[in-house]
């Protein structure tokens, strides 16, 4: 078993409930009480889940949608800084074992900015500043039309993948990484379906077709400052594909706790086909390296 760290691992701070519960509406009724069960454990449960999978650290961020399901910015600025404090009180009973992703209010993006820095100076969180900031899923402002009918193809199975991977594409063709060229964005389930397209966003946007106005190819963007995690992937197929396109130290390990099944991602890492060089980038050495955390 390959030492691991997680860095897609979910839970909930007190008074975020009401945020989360939308999104599990659907799901049976023991499968929302089990989720919301180990979502609020930082003890015995969560360690014990760590411990089937070999993972030895994991980076904790809030369930969605937290606070920008909030309509009111001063109380989701207020809500989104107690979470941080929450969420460092917890980490401070074990920094071993617990790292965390600063939650933040984007209703107000000059206070998002300050929580964020405060977060990270603060409150010793991961993520941002020179290390990464991490694009999570959620429901979209304007869920589509197109998926009326058909629940199954709702937020998880296909929904939020669409959403997340087209809000990537608008920050890489806003001329985003133009301007801040150091910034690193992380996207969870290899990618979003980005890996997988590369040459087509290329293709169709030179001055054949839609002339986009970028310094760089829009899959140079994606290489180089586009991160992933595995939360979610237990397939080889992807996993190569994306260690293809990308190259396999823009990839890290995620189980997507308590989201999927912790046992499936870390046997299914440990396991398949890859040079022992790979697969501790991919579990390990990638994640300590952008995020800063120990390697003991």
């Amino acid at each position: 078993m390959v030492k691991k760290i997680a860095v897609e691992e979910h839970c909930l701070c007190p008074g975020f409930e009401e945020y989360w519960a939308p999104t599990v509406a659907d799901l049976p009724t023991h499968k929302r009480e089990a989720f919301l069960a180990r979502l609020t454990d930082f003890g015995e449960m969560r360690l014990e889940a760590m411990e089937r999978a070999g993972i030895e650290h994991c980076v904790l961020s809030l369930a969605g949608p937290g606070v920008q399901a909030e309509r009111d910015t001063k109380t989701a600025c207020d809500k989104a800084r107690s979470a941080n404090d929450f969420l460092a009180r917890e980490i401070a009973k074990r920094p071993q074992r617990y790292s965390g992703l600063a939650h933040l209010a984007m209703q107000d993006a000059a206070a998002a900015a300050d929580e964020l820095e405060r977060s990270m100076r603060e409150l010793k969180f991961c993520g941002a500043m020179d290390a990464l900031i991490y694009l999570h899923p959620a429901d979209p402002v304007t869920p589509a039309p197109v998926l009326d009918g058909y629940k199954g193809l709702r937020r998880a199975t296909w929904e939020w993948t669409f959403e997340t991977g087209s809000h990537a594409l608008r920050i890489i063709f806003g001329g985003v990484f133009d301007r801040f060229p150091r910034a690193r964005l992380a996207l969870g389930h290899l990618g979003e379906t980005l890996p997988f397209l590369l040459w087509r966003f290329d293709s169709r946007t030179g001055p054949d077709f839609y002339a986009v106005k970028l310094a760089k190819r829009p899959s140079e963007y994606v290489k180089e400052n586009v991160v992933v995690a595995t939360s979610g992937m237990c397939a080889a197929e992807p996993l190569n594909c994306t260690i293809d396109a990308l190259g396999h130290d823009r990839v890290m390990f995620a189980a997507d706790y308590p989201f999927e099944m912790v046992e499936e991602a870390g046997h299914f890492i440990d396991n398949v086909p890859l040079e022992t060089s790979v697969r501790n980038a991919i579990c390990f050495n990638t994640a300590a390296t952008l995020l800063k955390l120990p390697r003991g």
